[in-house]
């Protein structure tokens, strides 16, 4: 029997071993953060569960990048406590429905590819901030039912099974590879917990798991013009939160293994994964980079190993609550601190003596949003916004006029540098009109018009010289620049062959 075999993909080698632990660990893995993200939202534990393994399921057969997990997230809780705590849980479902609706449309369009908009800078900051959220998040395992640390033996307890966790996770793949040393550490702090009757914080502690199949249910809610103005807006957030982190997650797991996925197909994915979680009772939800970084940094390169997890987390559910309450949180909360640790860009660090300034402001400004707000699409739309006024503002300087007065007495100026709404002023101040003789020519060979504000620049400046009856030669523009230009045939002379061939930016192209 061959140890390798394809599932759904047959370009992809799948190791069944490596796929089946792996799985099995992410779906241990998920179970207190899915209860956790529905406390979070106002909701009961099982509506998490269920959008849990619903998620993770249609994302893992359909998604566009094999490995990768998803399930229900604190982002998307965050953007639904409201309309739950206002409306209840059945507006919830219908919300999620629609959401799902948005981001199938949004990679039946292909706009997926927009993820290429986000720097590198964004990144490391999207991924630095997450990392401080994934820690921050596991010490309230350290505080009581009433919000207060802990201390004495129960702390050293808590401490000391974290630290063997965190261990058992580090030391494990040097000596050996042969099972993933994340599932061996909660296999040995389970199992020392239990032999030995330790006293310490347990998955049920937080909320019983125990359920059924999840339901099939169509939202009981009045499907009028109404409703959807009211869950609209929720929905187009969900929507976008949604697909931006998973289309992070998608290239963050692309740079870790050297692989390429398919944003188009993973936002349908997502999408159909979001209708079938509010259809089945759940909170709806998105990819999750802490599992992914569980996931294959365990060595699971396929789509086996988040169907296995999907599918294990639902026995957990339907058979086996009573062992997996019993599990210890310690276990769990040292596999996520080894994941933060994993997650964030060390090598971030060291760049901030090489990035140019505006880089690192970005990066360290996108951290500060993901940490402060725990708004991961927000912080990604703001970095986006600061990086593109960084970069419009750079290009805006690099604007030049070589000039030059032949022995005809013509005056030549050769543009260097893109001419758009950032750089017209200073090309503006390029021009001496009053003082220039009565013949002058302006070269684009070097230079680029982008959009409509440098068409309108330079309809502006030929203006300015007809005024005072000079003669203006526009030379290298390409042809629908040419085209928009007001005066085209009179201030025009060059060489059509010589133009180039690019378009400029405008509202019909």
């Amino acid at each position: 029997m061959k140890k390798y075999f394809n599932l759904f993909d047959l370009s992809q080698k799948v190791d069944y071993k490596t796929e089946v632990l792996s799985g099995l660990t992410v779906a241990l893995a998920l179970v207190p953060e899915a209860i956790a993200f529905a406390l979070i939202a106002g909701l009961s534990p099982l509506t998490g569960l269920y959008a849990a393994f619903m998620m993770g399921l249609v994302t893992s057969i359909l998604g566009g990048r094999p490995g990768m997990i998803s399930g229900a997230t604190g982002a998307i809780a965050v953007v639904i406590v409201t309309l739950a705590k206002s409306h209840g849980v059945e507006y919830v479902f219908a919300t999620v429905i629609l959401a799902g609706i948005i981001q199938m449309s949004a990679g039946f369009l292909k706009l997926g590819k927009l993820i290429r908009l986000v720097p590198h800078p964004v990144i490391f900051g999207f991924v630095n901030g997450l990392a401080i959220i994934i820690f921050m998040s596991q010490l309230d395992q350290f505080k009581d039912a009433s919000g207060n640390w802990l201390s004495g033996s129960t702390l050293y307890v808590l401490l000391g099974l974290v630290l063997l966790t965190m261990l058992i996770i580090w030391g494990l793949p040097r000596l050996t590879k042969v099972i993933p040393a994340s599932l061996t550490a909660i296999l040995v702090v389970f199992g020392l917990v239990t032999f030995m009757g330790i006293d310490t914080k347990t998955v049920g502690d937080m909320a019983s798991i125990q359920g059924g199949f999840p339901p099939f249910h169509i939202p009981s809610v009045p499907f009028n013009i109404d409703t959807l103005i009211l869950i609209f807006p929720y929905a187009a957030i969900v929507a976008g939160v949604g697909l931006i982190e998973s289309l992070l997650t998608l290239n963050i797991v692309d740079e870790i293994t050297e692989t390429r996925g398919h944003s188009n197909k993973e936002a349908v994915a997502q999408g159909a994964a979001n209708l079938l979680s509010g259809l089945f009772s759940g909170m709806g939800g998105c990819a999750m980079i802490g599992q992914s970084l569980i996931n294959v940094s365990n060595g699971a390169r396929a789509r086996l190993s988040g169907i296995v997890a999907a599918i294990m987390l639902l026995v957990f559910v339907m058979f086996g609550s009573g062992l997996i309450e019993r599990m210890p949180m310690a276990a769990l909360t040292g596999l996520m601190i080894m994941v933060a640790i994993g997650t964030f860009e060390w090598a971030s660090l060291k760049t901030f003596n090489k990035m140019p300034k505006s880089d690192i402001l970005v990066m360290v400004l996108v951290t500060l949003v993901t940490v402060i707000l725990h708004n991961l699409a927000l912080a990604v739309i703001i970095g986006v916004i600061i990086a593109a006024l960084v970069f419009a503002w750079d290009n805006a300087k690099r604007i030049r006029a070589r000039k030059s007065i032949d022995e005809n007495g013509v005056k030549h100026y050769e543009i260097y540098g893109p001419l758009f709404f950032g750089s017209i002023t200073v090309f503006n101040e390029k021009f001496d009109v009053l003082n220039d003789p009565d013949e002058i020519i302006i070269d684009f060979a070097e230079s680029r018009v982008v959009d409509m504000s440098a068409i309108e620049a330079l309809n502006k400046i030929t203006e300015r010289y007809h005024k005072v009856g000079k003669k203006v030669h526009l030379k290298h523009l390409s042809a629908d620049c040419r085209q928009l230009l007001k005066n085209a045939e009179k201030i025009i002379d060059v060489n059509v062959l010589e133009d180039p061939t690019y378009k400029v930016v405008t509202d019909d192209l």
